[in-house]
Protein backbone atom coordinates (compact mmCIF):
# COMPACT_ATOMS: atom_id res chain seq x y z
CA UNK A 1 0.00 0.00 0.00
CA UNK A 2 1.07 3.80 -0.35
CA UNK A 3 3.09 4.93 2.42
CA UNK A 4 0.24 7.63 3.26
CA UNK A 5 2.87 9.61 5.52
CA UNK A 6 4.45 10.40 2.50
CA UNK A 7 7.79 11.16 3.85
CA UNK A 8 11.22 10.71 1.86
CA UNK A 9 13.11 6.76 1.88
CA UNK A 10 15.34 7.00 5.28
CA UNK A 11 18.14 6.24 3.04
CA UNK A 12 17.80 9.95 1.60
CA UNK A 13 19.05 10.89 5.25
CA UNK A 14 22.33 9.33 5.12
CA UNK A 15 22.81 10.38 1.40
CA UNK A 16 22.52 14.11 2.63
CA UNK A 17 25.03 12.87 5.14
CA UNK A 18 27.49 12.30 2.88
CA UNK A 19 26.78 14.98 0.42
CA UNK A 20 27.30 17.21 3.14
CA UNK A 21 30.49 16.14 3.67
CA UNK A 22 31.97 15.39 0.72
CA UNK A 23 30.99 19.04 0.10
CA UNK A 24 33.01 19.96 2.32
CA UNK A 25 36.16 18.30 1.50
CA UNK A 26 35.77 19.53 -2.06
CA UNK A 27 35.08 23.23 -1.47
CA UNK A 28 37.89 23.04 0.98
CA UNK A 29 40.19 21.72 -1.90
CA UNK A 30 39.27 24.47 -4.10
CA UNK A 31 39.15 27.22 -1.53
CA UNK A 32 42.77 25.98 -1.57
CA UNK A 33 43.30 25.67 -5.59
CA UNK A 34 41.80 29.95 -5.36
CA UNK A 35 45.03 30.35 -3.42
CA UNK A 36 47.45 28.30 -5.39
CA UNK A 37 45.91 29.11 -8.77
CA UNK A 38 43.69 31.94 -8.79
CA UNK A 39 42.98 32.21 -13.05
CA UNK A 40 42.14 28.56 -13.13
CA UNK A 41 40.01 28.33 -9.75
CA UNK A 42 37.84 30.92 -11.46
CA UNK A 43 37.66 28.68 -14.66
CA UNK A 44 36.87 25.97 -13.32
CA UNK A 45 34.95 27.32 -10.38
CA UNK A 46 32.34 28.90 -14.02
CA UNK A 47 32.43 25.67 -15.11
CA UNK A 48 31.34 24.17 -11.66
CA UNK A 49 28.79 26.84 -10.74
CA UNK A 50 26.91 26.73 -14.61
CA UNK A 51 26.52 23.19 -14.36
CA UNK A 52 24.42 22.99 -11.56
CA UNK A 53 22.89 25.97 -11.84
CA UNK A 54 21.39 24.52 -15.62
CA UNK A 55 20.37 21.52 -13.51
CA UNK A 56 18.28 23.70 -11.07
CA UNK A 57 17.02 25.69 -13.86
CA UNK A 58 16.12 22.85 -16.09
CA UNK A 59 14.34 21.58 -12.81
CA UNK A 60 12.41 24.67 -12.62
CA UNK A 61 11.68 24.42 -16.48
CA UNK A 62 10.42 20.88 -16.00
CA UNK A 63 7.75 22.23 -13.23
CA UNK A 64 5.92 24.34 -15.64
CA UNK A 65 6.14 22.06 -18.54
CA UNK A 66 4.31 19.84 -16.15
CA UNK A 67 1.67 22.21 -15.05
CA UNK A 68 1.00 22.76 -18.72
CA UNK A 69 1.55 19.48 -20.47
CA UNK A 70 0.20 16.85 -17.33
CA UNK A 71 0.47 13.65 -16.85
CA UNK A 72 1.69 10.98 -14.28
CA UNK A 73 5.72 11.35 -14.48
CA UNK A 74 4.90 14.70 -13.61
CA UNK A 75 3.16 14.53 -10.92
CA UNK A 76 5.76 11.28 -9.65
CA UNK A 77 9.02 13.89 -10.66
CA UNK A 78 7.04 17.43 -9.37
CA UNK A 79 8.12 17.81 -5.72
CA UNK A 80 11.91 16.22 -6.50
CA UNK A 81 12.04 19.12 -8.90
CA UNK A 82 10.61 21.33 -6.55
CA UNK A 83 12.99 20.70 -3.81
CA UNK A 84 15.87 21.58 -6.73
CA UNK A 85 14.20 24.34 -7.42
CA UNK A 86 14.42 25.91 -3.64
CA UNK A 87 18.37 25.79 -3.76
CA UNK A 88 18.46 29.13 -6.22
CA UNK A 89 18.95 31.33 -3.27
CA UNK A 90 21.54 29.42 -2.19
CA UNK A 91 23.18 29.20 -5.51
CA UNK A 92 22.88 33.31 -5.29
CA UNK A 93 25.55 33.10 -2.24
CA UNK A 94 27.61 30.84 -4.53
CA UNK A 95 27.74 33.41 -7.37
CA UNK A 96 29.63 35.68 -4.71
CA UNK A 97 33.21 34.66 -5.70
CA UNK A 98 32.92 35.78 -9.28
CA UNK A 99 32.11 39.50 -7.49
CA UNK A 100 35.94 39.36 -7.08
CA UNK A 101 37.22 37.65 -10.45
CA UNK A 102 35.63 38.97 -13.16
CA UNK A 103 39.35 40.41 -14.45
CA UNK A 104 40.02 36.41 -15.15
CA UNK A 105 37.25 35.32 -16.46
CA UNK A 106 36.00 38.48 -19.21
CA UNK A 107 38.17 40.46 -21.64
CA UNK A 108 35.85 42.95 -21.77
CA UNK A 109 35.73 43.61 -17.54
CA UNK A 110 39.50 45.04 -18.26
CA UNK A 111 39.21 48.66 -19.50
CA UNK A 112 42.25 49.11 -21.05
CA UNK A 113 41.85 46.21 -23.07
CA UNK A 114 38.71 47.34 -24.25
CA UNK A 115 39.77 50.78 -25.07
CA UNK A 116 42.32 48.98 -26.90
CA UNK A 117 39.68 47.16 -29.48
CA UNK A 118 37.12 48.67 -31.51
CA UNK A 119 34.33 45.73 -31.21
CA UNK A 120 35.06 45.53 -27.59
CA UNK A 121 34.63 49.40 -27.24
CA UNK A 122 31.34 49.25 -29.51
CA UNK A 123 29.86 46.05 -27.28
CA UNK A 124 31.06 48.20 -24.04
CA UNK A 125 27.56 49.79 -23.20
CA UNK A 126 26.11 46.24 -22.92
CA UNK A 127 29.47 44.35 -21.73
CA UNK A 128 30.71 45.81 -18.71
CA UNK A 129 30.74 44.78 -15.26
CA UNK A 130 27.97 46.83 -13.81
CA UNK A 131 25.52 46.48 -16.06
CA UNK A 132 26.48 42.73 -16.17
CA UNK A 133 25.48 42.04 -12.41
CA UNK A 134 22.09 44.63 -12.71
CA UNK A 135 21.21 42.07 -15.30
CA UNK A 136 22.35 38.93 -13.36
CA UNK A 137 20.34 40.22 -10.24
CA UNK A 138 17.14 40.64 -12.21
CA UNK A 139 17.30 37.25 -13.74
CA UNK A 140 18.10 35.62 -10.38
CA UNK A 141 14.82 37.77 -9.11
CA UNK A 142 12.85 36.25 -11.80
CA UNK A 143 13.94 32.58 -11.13
CA UNK A 144 13.33 33.16 -7.91
CA UNK A 145 9.82 34.11 -8.09
CA UNK A 146 8.84 31.76 -10.01
CA UNK A 147 10.08 29.21 -7.86
CA UNK A 148 8.67 30.68 -4.96
CA UNK A 149 5.03 30.70 -6.18
CA UNK A 150 5.09 27.59 -7.82
CA UNK A 151 6.02 26.04 -5.23
CA UNK A 152 4.10 27.86 -2.10
CA UNK A 153 0.61 26.67 -4.52
CA UNK A 154 2.11 23.03 -5.09
CA UNK A 155 2.39 22.99 -1.50
CA UNK A 156 -1.07 24.19 -0.65
CA UNK A 157 -2.58 21.28 -2.73
CA UNK A 158 -1.32 19.34 -0.17
CA UNK A 159 -3.94 20.37 2.26
CA UNK A 160 -6.82 20.10 -0.25
CA UNK A 161 -6.87 20.34 -4.11
CA UNK A 162 -8.54 23.51 -6.05
CA UNK A 163 -8.91 23.81 -9.54
CA UNK A 164 -8.51 27.79 -9.27
CA UNK A 165 -5.25 27.07 -7.87
CA UNK A 166 -3.95 24.60 -10.45
CA UNK A 167 -5.36 27.13 -12.96
CA UNK A 168 -3.46 29.85 -11.77
CA UNK A 169 0.06 27.54 -11.48
CA UNK A 170 -0.96 26.79 -15.05
CA UNK A 171 -1.12 30.47 -16.03
CA UNK A 172 2.41 31.44 -14.17
CA UNK A 173 3.81 28.40 -16.24
CA UNK A 174 2.67 29.41 -19.51
CA UNK A 175 4.46 33.57 -18.83
CA UNK A 176 7.28 31.86 -17.12
CA UNK A 177 8.87 29.36 -19.58
CA UNK A 178 8.44 32.76 -21.90
CA UNK A 179 10.29 34.61 -19.23
CA UNK A 180 12.77 31.68 -18.22
CA UNK A 181 13.17 31.39 -21.92
CA UNK A 182 14.60 34.99 -22.32
CA UNK A 183 16.36 34.60 -19.15
CA UNK A 184 18.37 31.87 -19.58
CA UNK A 185 19.12 32.94 -23.12
CA UNK A 186 20.63 36.12 -22.13
CA UNK A 187 22.23 34.22 -19.16
CA UNK A 188 24.03 32.03 -21.31
CA UNK A 189 25.08 34.53 -23.28
CA UNK A 190 26.56 36.77 -20.24
CA UNK A 191 27.98 34.29 -18.05
CA UNK A 192 29.67 31.98 -21.21
CA UNK A 193 29.18 33.50 -24.49
CA UNK A 194 30.79 36.55 -23.75
CA UNK A 195 34.03 34.37 -22.44
CA UNK A 196 34.63 35.15 -26.43
CA UNK A 197 33.14 38.42 -27.18
CA UNK A 198 34.32 38.64 -30.87
CA UNK A 199 32.37 35.14 -31.68
CA UNK A 200 28.50 34.88 -31.72
CA UNK A 201 25.36 31.82 -32.39
CA UNK A 202 22.11 33.12 -31.96
CA UNK A 203 21.00 29.56 -31.33
CA UNK A 204 23.96 29.48 -28.15
CA UNK A 205 21.20 29.93 -25.44
CA UNK A 206 18.83 27.36 -26.50
CA UNK A 207 21.79 25.26 -26.92
CA UNK A 208 22.55 25.78 -23.10
CA UNK A 209 19.02 25.71 -22.03
CA UNK A 210 18.08 22.60 -23.86
CA UNK A 211 21.01 21.25 -22.16
CA UNK A 212 20.02 22.20 -18.58
CA UNK A 213 16.73 20.67 -19.17
CA UNK A 214 18.40 17.69 -20.21
CA UNK A 215 20.62 17.14 -17.45
CA UNK A 216 18.26 18.25 -15.11
CA UNK A 217 15.64 15.32 -16.09
CA UNK A 218 18.66 12.64 -15.81
CA UNK A 219 19.15 14.13 -12.59
CA UNK A 220 15.57 13.64 -11.34
CA UNK A 221 14.95 9.68 -13.16
CA UNK A 222 18.13 9.29 -11.53
CA UNK A 223 17.44 9.67 -8.10
CA UNK A 224 13.61 8.49 -8.42
CA UNK A 225 15.30 5.66 -9.63
CA UNK A 226 17.49 4.97 -6.57
CA UNK A 227 14.32 6.07 -4.40
CA UNK A 228 11.90 3.49 -6.07
CA UNK A 229 12.86 0.62 -4.24
CA UNK A 230 11.65 2.60 -1.26
CA UNK A 231 8.05 3.95 -0.14
CA UNK A 232 6.45 5.90 -0.93
CA UNK A 233 7.92 6.24 -4.73
CA UNK A 234 7.91 2.07 -4.86
CA UNK A 235 3.77 1.97 -5.18
CA UNK A 236 3.50 4.72 -7.80
CA UNK A 237 6.53 4.38 -9.78
CA UNK A 238 5.53 2.01 -12.19
CA UNK A 239 7.35 0.63 -15.29
CA UNK A 240 5.33 3.14 -17.54
CA UNK A 241 6.06 6.01 -15.67
CA UNK A 242 9.92 5.06 -16.01
CA UNK A 243 9.19 4.56 -19.57
CA UNK A 244 7.67 7.89 -19.90
CA UNK A 245 10.66 9.44 -17.99
CA UNK A 246 12.54 7.51 -20.79
CA UNK A 247 10.71 9.00 -23.54
CA UNK A 248 10.89 12.42 -22.89
CA UNK A 249 14.48 12.37 -21.62
CA UNK A 250 15.27 11.06 -25.27
CA UNK A 251 13.43 13.99 -26.74
CA UNK A 252 15.49 16.10 -24.89
CA UNK A 253 18.71 14.48 -25.76
CA UNK A 254 17.61 14.33 -29.95
CA UNK A 255 16.34 18.34 -29.49
CA UNK A 256 20.24 19.00 -27.85
CA UNK A 257 21.83 16.84 -30.55
CA UNK A 258 19.50 18.53 -33.02
CA UNK A 259 20.88 22.57 -31.97
CA UNK A 260 24.51 21.55 -31.34
CA UNK A 261 24.76 19.64 -35.02
CA UNK A 262 22.89 22.76 -36.43
CA UNK A 263 25.43 25.07 -34.99
CA UNK A 264 28.12 23.24 -36.17
CA UNK A 265 26.71 22.63 -39.73
CA UNK A 266 25.95 26.54 -40.44
CA UNK A 267 29.11 28.01 -38.76
CA UNK A 268 31.18 24.99 -40.30
CA UNK A 269 29.23 25.72 -43.97
CA UNK A 270 29.20 29.48 -43.71
CA UNK A 271 32.91 29.34 -42.84
CA UNK A 272 33.19 33.18 -41.38
CA UNK A 273 36.18 34.61 -40.12
CA UNK A 274 34.82 35.70 -37.42
CA UNK A 275 32.55 31.84 -36.28
CA UNK A 276 35.02 29.12 -37.64
CA UNK A 277 37.77 29.39 -34.70
CA UNK A 278 35.51 28.52 -32.03
CA UNK A 279 35.08 25.31 -33.15
CA UNK A 280 38.71 25.11 -34.48
CA UNK A 281 39.44 25.39 -31.28
CA UNK A 282 38.06 22.37 -29.88
CA UNK A 283 38.38 20.31 -32.77
CA UNK A 284 42.38 20.19 -32.35
CA UNK A 285 45.08 20.14 -29.84
CA UNK A 286 43.21 16.71 -28.07
CA UNK A 287 40.03 18.42 -27.75
CA UNK A 288 39.00 16.68 -30.65
CA UNK A 289 39.25 13.27 -28.79
CA UNK A 290 36.43 15.02 -26.18
CA UNK A 291 34.55 15.95 -28.90
CA UNK A 292 34.19 12.61 -30.39
CA UNK A 293 33.25 11.59 -27.05
CA UNK A 294 30.75 13.77 -26.79
CA UNK A 295 29.03 12.65 -29.50
CA UNK A 296 29.23 8.65 -28.54
CA UNK A 297 28.22 9.26 -25.29
CA UNK A 298 25.68 11.91 -25.28
CA UNK A 299 24.06 11.12 -28.18
CA UNK A 300 24.69 7.79 -30.40
CA UNK A 301 25.02 5.34 -27.57
CA UNK A 302 21.77 6.63 -25.19
CA UNK A 303 20.22 6.99 -28.43
CA UNK A 304 20.72 3.30 -29.30
CA UNK A 305 19.76 2.22 -25.97
CA UNK A 306 16.69 4.43 -24.99
CA UNK A 307 14.95 3.08 -28.10
CA UNK A 308 14.31 0.07 -25.71
CA UNK A 309 11.33 0.23 -23.84
CA UNK A 310 12.82 -3.17 -22.06
CA UNK A 311 15.99 -0.64 -21.57
CA UNK A 312 13.59 2.27 -20.59
CA UNK A 313 11.06 0.31 -18.46
CA UNK A 314 13.92 -1.03 -16.06
CA UNK A 315 14.83 1.54 -12.97
CA UNK A 316 18.42 -0.34 -12.93
CA UNK A 317 19.33 0.49 -16.87
CA UNK A 318 17.40 4.03 -17.18
CA UNK A 319 19.28 4.97 -14.23
CA UNK A 320 22.89 4.03 -16.15
CA UNK A 321 21.94 6.07 -19.45
CA UNK A 322 20.25 8.77 -17.09
CA UNK A 323 23.99 8.75 -15.27
CA UNK A 324 25.76 8.59 -18.56
CA UNK A 325 24.13 11.33 -19.79
CA UNK A 326 24.23 13.29 -16.49
CA UNK A 327 28.44 12.91 -16.72
CA UNK A 328 28.61 14.15 -20.10
CA UNK A 329 26.72 17.58 -20.05
CA UNK A 330 29.44 18.68 -17.67
CA UNK A 331 32.04 16.86 -19.85
CA UNK A 332 30.45 19.40 -22.57
CA UNK A 333 29.74 22.64 -20.63
CA UNK A 334 33.90 21.72 -20.44
CA UNK A 335 34.37 21.18 -23.61
CA UNK A 336 32.53 24.55 -24.38
CA UNK A 337 34.15 26.54 -22.11
CA UNK A 338 37.63 25.53 -21.26
CA UNK A 339 39.11 26.24 -24.41
CA UNK A 340 38.82 29.97 -24.37
CA UNK A 341 42.12 29.46 -21.72
CA UNK A 342 43.55 26.13 -23.06
CA UNK A 343 42.76 26.49 -27.05
CA UNK A 344 45.97 24.97 -28.17
CA UNK A 345 46.46 21.68 -26.30
CA UNK A 346 43.50 20.05 -24.30
CA UNK A 347 44.14 20.61 -20.41
CA UNK A 348 42.87 19.21 -17.46
CA UNK A 349 43.33 21.01 -14.13
CA UNK A 350 42.72 18.92 -11.08
CA UNK A 351 40.74 21.65 -10.20
CA UNK A 352 38.21 21.01 -13.14
CA UNK A 353 37.63 17.59 -11.09
CA UNK A 354 37.49 19.25 -7.65
CA UNK A 355 35.06 22.01 -8.32
CA UNK A 356 32.21 20.00 -9.55
CA UNK A 357 32.39 17.76 -7.13
CA UNK A 358 32.60 20.42 -4.32
CA UNK A 359 29.76 22.64 -5.13
CA UNK A 360 27.63 19.69 -6.29
CA UNK A 361 28.33 17.99 -2.97
CA UNK A 362 26.91 21.18 -1.18
CA UNK A 363 24.36 21.51 -3.94
CA UNK A 364 23.34 17.76 -3.08
CA UNK A 365 23.20 18.49 0.26
CA UNK A 366 20.66 21.48 0.18
CA UNK A 367 18.66 19.62 -2.40
CA UNK A 368 17.96 16.52 -0.14
CA UNK A 369 17.38 19.05 2.99
CA UNK A 370 14.95 20.73 0.45
CA UNK A 371 13.22 17.12 -0.15
CA UNK A 372 12.97 15.77 3.20
CA UNK A 373 11.25 19.12 4.26
CA UNK A 374 8.01 18.26 2.51
CA UNK A 375 5.76 15.29 1.39
CA UNK A 376 7.66 13.52 -1.32
CA UNK A 377 4.39 13.11 -3.50
CA UNK A 378 1.77 15.38 -3.71
CA UNK A 379 -1.15 13.46 -2.62
CA UNK A 380 -4.02 15.74 -3.88
CA UNK A 381 -3.07 16.33 -7.46
CA UNK A 382 -5.40 14.05 -9.69
CA UNK A 383 -2.52 13.05 -12.05
CA UNK A 384 -0.89 11.23 -9.29
CA UNK A 385 -1.29 7.15 -9.72
CA UNK A 386 -3.30 6.20 -7.20
CA UNK A 387 -2.32 3.19 -4.60
CA UNK A 388 -3.64 0.74 -6.67
CA UNK A 389 -0.60 0.97 -8.90
CA UNK A 390 1.03 -0.50 -5.58
CA UNK A 391 1.14 -3.81 -7.09
CA UNK A 392 3.70 -2.46 -9.77
CA UNK A 393 6.05 -2.16 -7.12
CA UNK A 394 7.15 -5.84 -7.45
CA UNK A 395 8.08 -5.36 -10.81
CA UNK A 396 11.10 -3.84 -9.92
Amino acid sequence: MLNMTNAAPPEVASWQRNAGILGIIGLVLTALGAIVDTPQFYHSYLVAFTFWLGITLGCLAVVMIHNLAGGAWGAVTRRLCEAATRTLPYLGIFVIPFLFGMRYLYEWADPQHVAADPLLLHKSPYLNVPFFWIRAVIYMLIWIGLMYYLNKWSRQQDEAYDQRRNDRMGALSAAGLVLFGLTATFGAFDWLMSLEPHWFSHIYGALLGMGGLLAALAFIILVIALMSRSEPLASVVSPKILSDLGSIMFGFMFIWAYFAFSQYLLIWYANLQEEIPWYIRRLSGGWEYVAIAIVVLSFALPFALLISQDIKRNWKTLAAVAALLLVMRLVDLFWMVAPVWSATALKIHWLDIVAPIGLGGAWFFLFLRELRSRPILALNDPKLPLPALAGHADEH
